[in-house]
């Protein structure tokens, strides 16, 4: 696939890997950015550098422990953030302050505030900023450009289902009697093995906080509509290391929206065994003139074999090219000065529409979005 883009090269400081690789992997999709150096602080734990470290050995490129020299002396245009979750907001502080466009990892933060540091850096500093999102999969794009044609007339409504069948550890109720709670840190360090860590940090985060972002920049693309209030439910109800935190493993919200339109979305991390489509992921939206449903990991090719386990899919995602048009997006937003498809300013509502939520379920009672 060619760029349609301009053709500089785009050096890139991967500022931290602990989380997952698929963001510096996926950035590497389309041949404009150029990863030149993976990057930490000196003072991160000794699992932090081995796994920055991995990736550097992976890529072939040097591992610098320390930021700011890497981002002077490497001479990059822009930075790859994907640490633990609570250090998402400084690195991408630094990075654009430090005038690099930056392509984060999600959450954006574990606190709105932090979201509001970010956007006020990427914006006084004139950079570029990319939250990590699906939206560029086929079935969100073909769904995106029917409703702009008026396929379904003006949208009233849409519910997600979005649920990850990914392994979340001991299942509730399955640790013997006076087990000690789940350390959350260290259960979310040996998930990594499986790639299951995704809410790797320090603070323990329930799955509205981990992937929320996910069905709701869906919702915010194919609605262009803001969430003004939400009411939601959620509860531990799979999983003892979310049980152990009282955090959500299994939500529902109803989303109030600019225009009119209501939204319902229901979100949980489901099982054990790796699903088919990596979990129940469906988007359902009523119009005026029609109805659309959209099968959002789809299309895909399905190998089924003897021996198969537990964590293999038969499933193989076919025509998608979703990093590298994520990537094109970002590239296309640094050449025009243009917006890329999840900015700083929308990554920051759909934090605080997702933290509204967790307060919603905590006191099951309707929250405004901040």
């Amino acid at each position: 696939m060619s760029s349609s883009s301009g053709n500089s090269i785009f050096r890139v400081a991967v500022l931290s890997v602990v989380k997952h690789d698929y963001v510096p992997l996926g950035l590497i999709t389309h041949p404009r950015f150029n990863p030149v150096v993976v990057a930490d602080d000196a003072a991160q734990p000794d699992w932090v550098h081995e796994r920055n470290q991995k990736l550097a050995d992976q890529l072939n490129i040097p591992y610098v422990r320390d930021v700011e020299a890497a981002i002077r002396d490497y001479d990059v245009q822009v930075a790859c953030v994907s640490p633990e979750a609570e250090r998402h907001a400084d690195l991408s502080v630094r990075a654009a302050n430090a005038g690099l466009h930056v392509v984060q990892d999600k959450p954006m933060s574990t606190l709105v505030s932090e979201c509001d540091r970010i956007v006020e850096a990427v914006e006084r500093n004139g950079v570029k900023f990319l939250m990590w999102n699906r939206d560029m999969l086929p079935a969100m794009l073909l769904a995106r450009q029917e409703l702009q044609s008026g396929a379904i007339g003006d949208v009233r409504a849409v519910h997600v289902d979005f649920y990850f069948a990914k392994d979340a550890g001991p299942r509730r109720g399955e640790q013997p009697p006076g087990a000690p709670k789940i350390d959350w840190l260290e259960a979310l360090k040996a998930a990594h093995v499986d790639g299951s860590d995704g809410g790797v940090g320090h603070a323990p985060m329930g799955e509205l906080q981990i992937e929320g972002i996910y069905p709701l920049s869906h919702v915010g693309l194919l609605t262009g509509a803001r969430v003004k209030r939400v009411f939601a439910r959620t509860a531990a109800h799979f999983h003892q290391r979310n049980v152990d935190h009282g955090i959500d493993d299994l939500a529902s919200v109803t989303l109030e929206m600019e225009n009119g339109i209501v939204g319902t979305l229901c979100i949980g991390r489901i099982g054990r065994a790796k699903h088919d489509n990596d979990g129940e992921i469906k988007v359902r939206i009523l119009g005026t003139a029609g109805a659309m449903v959209i099968d959002e990991p789809r299309p895909a090719v399905r190998v089924f074999y003897r021996g198969r386990t537990a964590g293999d899919s038969p499933a193989a995602r076919v025509g998608g090219d979703a990093d590298w048009l994520l990537m094109e997006n970002f590239a296309q937003a640094i050449d025009t000065d243009g917006d890329t498809i999840l900015n700083a300013r929308v990554g920051r509502d759909i934090a605080a529409t997702v933290q509204a939520a967790i307060d919603s379920g905590r006191t099951g009672r309707p929250v405004e979005v901040s």
